[in-house]
C-alpha cells in the first residue's frame, strides 16, 4: 500500500476547503441580491439548498484542515470578497447568470475532484469517499443550474468562460499560497 503524499494531501486539502467556502460565498452573494434587488423565491430556495450542502462539505474540510495542522490559504479573504463579488453580480444579471454561474464552477470542481480522487491512495479510503460524494453533489447543481435556466449561447458564453478561469486561477493558486 503506497502511501499518498504528505505534501499533496496539504494541498488538496487546502484547496478544497477554500473552494467550498467560495462556493458558499458566491452563494450568499447571490442570496445578497435576491433577498435586497431581484426577487425571485424560487431561486432563492434553490440557492439556499445548494448552499446547504456546501455548508455540509466545508464542515468536513475545516474538520480536515484542524485535525491535520495544515494551514489554510492565505487568500481566503481575496476569494470571500470575490466570491460574494461574484454572486452578487451574477444574481443582478437574472436567472439565466445565476445559473451559469453555478453550472460553470461546478463543471470545473467537477474536474478537480476527479483529479483528486485518482491521486488518492488506499490509506486515505475516508477522504476518498468524502471528495467522491461532493463531487457527485457538485454533478448535482450542475444539472439543477442546467434544468433552471443555465445556457452558454451569447454574452453567456463569455461569462462561462471568465468563471471558469477565474476558477481554476483560484485552485491554481490556493494550491501554492
Amino acid at each position: 500500500m503506497t502511501k499518498t503524499d504528505k505534501n499533496k494531501l496539504e494541498k488538496i486539502i487546502r484547496v478544497d476547503q477554500a473552494g467550498e467556502r467560495g462556493a458558499i460565498k458566491i452563494y450568499e452573494g447571490q442570496l445578497l441580491a435576491l433577498n435586497t434587488i431581484i426577487k425571485n423565491d424560487n431561486l432563492k430556495k434553490l440557492i439556499e439548498e445548494m448552499k446547504d450542502h456546501e455548508k455540509e462539505h466545508l464542515d468536513f474540510f475545516n474538520k480536515e484542515i484542524r485535525k491535520r495542522n495544515i494551514k489554510p490559504t492565505k487568500l481566503m479573504p481575496l476569494w470571500d470578497l470575490l466570491g460574494i463579488g461574484l454572486g452578487f453580480g451574477s444574481a443582478i444579471m437574472g436567472k439565466k447568470a445565476t445559473m451559469l454561474c453555478t453550472a460553470s464552477v461546478e463543471e470545473v470542481i467537477d474536474g478537480h475532484y476527479k483529479n483528486q480522487i485518482n491521486q488518492l491512495n488506499s490509506d486515505e479510503k475516508l477522504l476518498k469517499e468524502k471528495i467522491k460524494k461532493f463531487r457527485n453533489d457538485e454533478i448535482h447543481h450542475k444539472n439543477i443550474a442546467y434544468d433552471n435556466g443555465a445556457q452558454k449561447e451569447g454574452i453567456y458564453l463569455i461569462l462561462d468562460k471568465i468563471i471558469k478561469t477565474g476558477s481554476k486561477i483560484a485552485i491554481n493558486l490556493s494550491e501554492k499560497i
